[in-house]
C-alpha cells in the first residue's frame, strides 16, 4: 500500500512539473519565439536547463519553506502530500479553464496552510512573512514598471531598438587558417548584441520559474521523507522539459502571437522586474507567484505610458490655446511613444523617440491601462488559492482518512 501511494505522489508530482514546464515555457520565451529570435526547440532546450538550475540552486530555500516551515514535515504523510499536490494540480486546471493563470505558488502554500488549520500546527509567524511579501512583492513591481514606463521608455527604446537583418546572425568564416565564428552578412553588433540580450532575459526568466515553481511538484514528498530534494530536483526538472518539449510548443505559439500586441522592448522590461523580484524572493525561501507579479508589472508599465501619454495630450491643448513660451516643437521629442499594452504595433525596431512624425498622434490613454480587466484578472489569481485553503481545511479536518 504505501509503495502504491509513493508511486501515486510521484505521478501527481511529474503531473505538476509537465504543467509548468507546459506553462512557463511560454511565458519566458515567447517574446524570443515570437521575435524569430529563437526555435521553439531552442526555447524548450534553455527552459529545461535553466528551471533546474534555478531549482537546483535557489530553489531549494522554497522547498525547504513549503515542506517543513509552514507546517512541521511530520504532518507531511505521503496521503497528505497527495492531497496537496492534487490541490496544485487542480489550480492549473482552473486556470487553464477560466482563461486566467492561476498561482501554484500560492495555490500550494494555501494547500498547506489548510493542512496546518486543521492539526493546529500552522507556523503563524512563517506565514505573517510569506502574506507581507505577497502583498509588498505586486506593489514594488507596479511602481517600479510604471517609474520605467513614465520616464525611462523612450531612451530604452533608442537604446535597445532591434533590427532584424535577413540570413543568419552569425556563420562560420573560413577565409583564413583557423575557422572561427563571425557576425553573419547582414549582421550589425547592435543587432547582434540585442538577440543575445532577448535570448538572457528568456533564459533568467526561465531561471526564475524554476527557482519559484519547483517546489510546488516535490516540496510535499520531501517534507515527508518519501524522496530525498536532490532526487526530488532532478524528476521534477526531468518533468519540466517534456512539458518543455511537448505541450509547451502551443503555449509558446500562443504567448508569442500574444506578445507581438505588446512591444518586445515592454515584454523585456516586465520580464527583468518579474524575474528578479521572484528570484530574491526565492532566495529568501518565500514562494511567491511569478504570474501575479508579472500581471502587476505589465499593468504598472501601461499605466506609466498611460500617464506619460495624458501629459502629452494636456501640452497639446496648451499649445493650441497659445500659452506665452511653449511651441509645438516641444512634443517631438516624446512623438513616438507606443503603447505597451493591447494596441501596442511592432515598431519599436524602426521608431526613435525623436521622430517627428506623429506629433499630434498619441494612443488612447484606455488601451493602455485596462482596470476593469486587471482587478478581474487579480481576482481570479488570488480566489483559487483561497479556495484551495478552505477546501484543504475541510479535507483534512473531517475527512477520516487524513486525521
Amino acid at each position: 500500500m504505501v509503495e502504491l501511494l509513493f508511486l501515486v505522489g510521484v505521478a501527481v508530482a511529474i503531473f505538476v512539473g509537465f504543467n509548468v514546464g507546459g506553462s512557463n515555457t511560454g511565458v519566458a520565451f515567447g517574446p524570443a519565439v515570437g521575435s524569430q529570435t529563437i526555435s521553439k526547440v531552442g526555447a524548450a532546450a534553455l527552459m529545461s536547463i535553466c528551471a533546474l538550475v534555478g531549482g537546483w540552486t535557489v530553489g531549494r530555500n522554497v522547498i525547504n519553506t513549503m515542506g517543513g516551515r509552514i507546517v512541521p514535515s511530520r504532518f507531511f504523510t505521503l496521503e497528505a502530500s497527495i492531497a496537496v499536490l492534487f490541490f496544485i494540480g487542480l489550480a492549473l486546471f482552473l486556470s487553464n479553464i477560466v482563461g486566467v493563470p492561476a498561482s501554484t505558488s500560492m495555490t500550494g502554500v494555501g494547500t498547506i496552510a489548510g493542512l496546518g488549520l486543521a492539526t493546529d500546527a500552522l507556523n503563524w509567524g512563517v506565514m505573517r512573512q510569506i502574506i507581507s511579501w505577497w502583498l509588498v512583492s505586486p506593489v514594488i513591481a507596479f511602481w517600479v514598471s510604471a517609474i520605467i514606463g513614465r520616464y525611462w521608455y523612450p531612451t530604452l527604446l533608442d537604446w535597445f531598438a532591434i533590427t532584424q537583418s535577413e540570413g543568419a546572425l552569425v556563420h562560420m568564416d573560413r577565409s583564413g587558417w583557423i575557422v572561427r565564428p563571425a557576425l553573419g552578412p547582414n549582421t550589425t553588433l547592435r543587432e547582434f548584441i540585442g538577440t543575445l540580450l532577448v535570448i538572457a532575459v528568456a533564459c533568467y526568466t526561465a531561471f526564475s520559474a524554476g527557482a519559484s515553481n519547483m517546489a510546488n511538484a516535490i516540496a510535499p514528498l520531501v517534507g515527508s521523507g518519501a524522496i530525498d530534494m536532490n532526487s526530488g530536483i532532478l524528476l521534477t526538472g526531468s518533468a519540466i522539459a517534456v512539458g518543455a518539449f511537448t505541450i509547451a510548443q502551443r503555449t509558446i505559439d500562443t504567448m508569442g502571437n500574444e506578445l507581438t500586441d505588446m512591444p518586445l522592448l515592454a515584454a523585456l522590461i516586465v520580464a527583468v522586474v518579474s524575474s528578479t523580484l521572484i528570484t530574491i524572493l526565492s532566495e529568501l525561501g518565500i514562494p511567491a507567484s511569478i504570474v501575479i507579479v508579472s500581471t502587476m508589472s505589465i499593468v504598472g508599465l501601461g499605466w506609466g505610458r498611460a500617464t506619460r501619454v495624458q501629459e502629452h495630450t494636456n501640452r497639446s491643448q496648451m499649445i493650441e490655446e497659445g500659452p506665452p513660451g511653449i511651441s509645438g516643437g516641444a512634443l517631438a521629442v516624446d512623438s513616438a511613444d507606443t503603447p505597451t499594452i493591447d494596441t501596442a504595433t511592432n515598431t519599436d525596431t524602426n521608431q526613435s523617440s525623436n521622430s517627428d512624425a506623429n506629433t499630434n498622434s498619441y494612443p488612447d490613454v484606455d488601451a493602455l491601462y485596462e482596470p476593469w480587466t486587471t482587478a478581474r484578472v487579480i481576482a481570479m489569481q488570488n480566489v483559487v488559492p483561497g479556495i484551495a485553503t478552505v477546501s484543504a481545511y475541510l479535507l483534512f479536518k473531517f475527512v477520516p482518512l487524513f486525521q
